[in-house]
């Protein structure tokens, strides 16, 4: 029954009620009602930018990036709805990466859109499941493949560290399948694991031990991981009220390690004082990142010089698994300290990214012009003003060509770097550090490091 015929019912009703002049008496009616379903979105789609989702035009998730999906809202049964997912390009621009789609929706029913694979076949996918309560007790989970790369797998959910010999698969899915489940299971602690096909001592993901609680209703899709660490996938949880991501278990945390201090000398990472076996030997001013993937945890870090008889830096860093992170020890000897950011290592196809650091001790604040090749600065307007030593521009957006980078100091046009060629793919992530020379001053140089892993 459609929205008008049930008002045109309530004003009889009154009508009705109106004429009954006899009797003093208030006429309790029933309050109208209006049928509804619930609507959830995931952006699953690894390599494709952050994205507005947009319900009838109205954008009910903006910016949303990789692994994020929205709460469940409820919308009335009104004729179909136009759906339309918006990737925002370099520049701020949008483009529609699905849609718009007009789609009808069925009463009592909450309603998946999962947008899948690589930004190239990007498509949604769509699921429905009778809007029912959780039975007392118990949690319900439905389980989908949504990640690209991966094969077809078994899914396995059990009692924590129970064996999977000779046990059955919870699911067999492959990529794109429809989920398994929902499923209800008594509330308790569970472990998920996921083995390739037939072979159940091939684990490529293990969630740990992971609470099911009383009247949890969780769609789970496994998704490509673009982070650190081995596993193929990563597990998205979407509960209603938003999203939540269930690394593997092993996941480690990723260091990219800088030497930036220009009159420092080679220098050894020593962790939690294991001088006998540092974590990086012999790192020299100017030189690659050296790269270290360890377990989530708290570090004590020492940049030590001479075999450990002078001990530049001495700090305690909080690595989470999952993230990966830049540790630059910069300054001057005198003040050497050590600068920890936080990397955004996913490639995204449709452009390149593109952070700069101001790591030169010498430079003060400067202006950073990234210009089309041959472009005279003096007849053009910074990209970034005014930036200080050790901030950064975070991850910039970059359409795929040719580019000069060119820093200047502060309301000058005389060029402290550059202009430096900078080619760019799609799909780059890349880091530029400005440093001053060896030993310290200018000329100045700059590090480009891939940060992809």
């Amino acid at each position: 029954m459609n929205i008008l015929k049930k008002a045109l019912i309530a004003v009889a009703v009154l009508g009705l009620a109106a004429c009954d002049s006899d009797s003093n008496d208030a006429i309790a009616l029933p309050a109208a009602t209006v049928d509804t379903f619930s609507l959830q979105v995931l952006h699953a789609s690894p390599d494709a930018p952050p994205v507005d989702i947009l319900v009838n035009g109205n954008t009910v998730a903006s910016g949303a990036e990789f692994k994020v999906g929205t709460a469940q809202s409820d919308l009335p049964v009104a004729g179909p709805y136009t759906i339309e997912v918006q990737g925002i390009l370099a520049g701020g621009a949008t483009a529609s990466v699905i849609g718009p789609v007009d789609i009808t929706f069925d009463a009592d029913t909450i309603y998946t859109i999962v947008a899948v694979d690589t930004v190239a076949n990007i498509a949604p996918l769509i699921f429905e499941q009778p809007r029912t309560p959780v039975s007392t007790g118990n949690a319900r989970v439905a389980v989908l493949h949504g990640a690209p790369s991966a094969p077809q797998v078994d899914i396995f959910v059990t009692a924590p560290a129970a064996s999977l010999a000779g046990m059955m698969p919870t699911a067999t899915l492959a990529f794109g399948d429809a989920p398994a489940g929902p499923l209800e299971v008594p509330a308790d602690d569970y472990q998920i694991r996921i083995t390739a096909a037939g072979d159940a001592t091939a684990v490529v993901y293990d969630s740990g031990t992971i609470p099911l609680g009383d009247g949890d209703d969780l769609f789970i899709a496994a998704v490509d991981n673009t982070g650190p660490g081995t596993s193929p996938v990563s597990l998205v949880a979407l509960n209603g009220g938003g999203s939540l991501e269930i690394a593997d278990a092993a996941t480690p945390a990723v260091a990219r390690i800088y030497h930036a201090s220009p009159d420092a000398p080679t220098v050894d990472i020593v962790v939690n004082d294991n001088f006998a076996a540092p974590l990086v030997n012999d790192l020299a001013f100017g030189d690659p990142a050296a790269v270290a993937s360890v377990p989530a945890d708290t570090y004590n870090i020492k940049v030590s010089a001479l075999d450990g008889a002078v001990i530049a830096i001495d700090a305690d860093l909080t690595l989470d698994a999952g993230e990966a992170y830049d540790v630059l020890a910069i300054d001057n000897l005198a003040s050497i300290r050590p600068l920890v950011l936080n990397d955004d290592p996913r490639e995204v196809a449709l452009y390149a990214k593109v952070r700069i650091i101001h790591g030169s001790p010498s430079a003060g604040n400067v202006d950073i012009y990234v210009t089309a090749p041959g472009t005279d600065i003096n007849n053009a307007e910074p990209t970034l003003v005014d930036v200080p030593f050790e901030a950064n521009t975070g991850y910039l957006a970059l359409d795929a060509g040719d580019y000069e980078v060119t820093v200047t100091a502060t309301g000058s046009k005389m060029a402290a770097i550059g202009p430096a060629p900078l080619n760019l793919a799609g799909g780059d992530v890349l880091s530029i550090t400005a440093i001053d020379a060896a030993g310290g001053g200018t000329p100045l140089n700059i590090l480009l490091n891939n940060d992809a892993l």
